[in-house]
């Protein structure tokens, strides 16, 4: 190894403040100290980093190079001791939460809610994230509990059914159908239908629902999430097929919902590390959240597994 961990302080150090001086302030040494290391690290090199014009130091583009990697490190190093702090945290009172934005925006709500009643020493984190974003917290031990609403295969996560919902049409409250108790895809097709490019998990569904109706799905507004077909609905749109769950955090009176005949079930899942329990703050906080799915009319269906 051509570079220790001093001589790559030190480098950055000059790099970072721009003198030998400056450097020896940030590292609390002296300058000597910093001149003695920098040239003993060059000589070990073979090449300089710095070049000396009027009593000034000019990286060389090796030293710029070498500088980007060294940021690199740092970074990973930063990274480390905000990792350490958290789970110092956690096993002091802290619960990271993370779900996608169906399950979001109103669910988890209601169970941070009731969780923190009766665990009021107890922080929460809460961000509603996309599915990636989701899973690598995950996967980096930044979150402990994952909630999704669509399929989550990863190998080093584990998925247990917590929820369960259908989706529904959405129509503004003047519409043709907002007078129908149930409706189906062929009913659909005269109007505007506000959906997800067929590449995504809700877009895939929504297509799947049409072809077993043996009818073309015509997208008149193509959007990235339930949440935004929801708010287009109510800004008279078109017609959506969104999941129970947005809807449900929606405020009454947007927009009439309607069952589909050949409506697809989505399951809410918990996801979590393979490899690690779950901590007891963490448990709790799952049965809790079970509890607000079964107040909330999303109880699983029987025959469904549970942990």
């Amino acid at each position: 190894m051509l570079l220790n961990l001093r001589q790559i302080e030190v480098f950055r150090a000059v790099m970072t403040t721009g003198s030998i001086s400056g450097a020896a302030k940030l590292l609390f040494v002296s300058q000597p100290a910093v001149s003695r290391l920098l040239a003993h690290t060059e000589q070990r090199l073979g090449f300089s980093l710095f070049e000396r014009i009027k009593g000034r130091l000019y990286p060389t583009p090796e030293a710029r190079q070498l500088f980007r990697e060294v940021e690199t490190v740092y970074a990973g190093v930063r990274r480390v001791g905000e990792l350490a702090g958290e789970l110092a945290e956690r096993r002091t009172g802290i619960l990271h939460v993370v779900s996608s934005p169906s399950i979001g925006h109103m669910l988890i709500p209601l169970a941070i809610s009731a969780f923190r009643a009766q665990h009021e020493d107890v922080k929460v984190t809460f961000q509603a994230l996309s599915f990636r974003p989701l899973t690598q917290m995950l996967l980096d031990n930044r979150a402990e509990i994952g909630v999704v609403i669509l399929p989550a295969q990863h190998p080093n996560l584990a998925a247990q059914p917590i929820g369960e919902a259908r989706l529904v049409c959405i129509c503004p409250y003047n519409h043709p159908l907002a007078h129908r108790s149930m409706l189906s895809i062929q009913e659909l097709m005269p109007y505007p239908l506000i959906s997800y490019s067929v590449d995504t998990p809700f877009g895939a569904l929504v297509e799947q629902m049409y072809q077993e109706a043996g009818e073309p799905r015509r997208v008149a507004v193509e959007v990235s999430s339930p949440q935004n077909a929801c708010s287009l609905v109510q800004a008279g749109a078109g017609i959506a097929i969104v999941d129970e769950f947005s809807v449900r955090s929606r405020t009454s009176g947007e927009f009439v919902v309607r069952p589909i005949a050949q409506s697809k079930v989505l399951t809410a899942s918990l996801l979590q590390s393979r490899f690690e329990p779950l901590s007891q703050l963490a448990q709790a906080f799952v049965d809790t959240l079970r509890q607000t799915m079964r107040e909330q009319g999303f109880e699983l269906a029987s025959g469904q597994t549970r942990n």
